[in-house]
């Protein structure tokens, strides 16, 4: 995530965790939803630099890790065989 410090990127990673949690109908908590903020923002920034799609800042990290969040929560629900919402 460029453009933002560390404390930001903790602050984000719990927020796109939060989101994803939220979106997929899962109760967890404060550090689960940082753990899946965190490895979704990884993810995110993976599938935004295969697709060519360039982010930088605040906003644009919390969004592309809550699309990596929402993506690791689903593919883990179908390794788990837990439905997805």
């Amino acid at each position: 995530m460029e453009g933002v410090g560390w404390f930001a990127t903790i602050v984000i990673g719990i927020l796109a965790g939060f989101i994803a949690e939220k979106v997929m109908s899962r109760s967890h908590g404060l550090i689960t939803n940082l753990i899946v903020g965190l490895v979704g923002a990884l993810l995110g920034g993976w599938l935004a630099g295969v697709l060519g799609i360039a982010f930088h800042g605040w906003w644009a990290s919390l969004l592309v890790s809550s699309v990596g969040a929402i993506v690791l929560l689903f593919l883990l629900g179908i390794f788990r065989g837990r439905p997805s919402a």
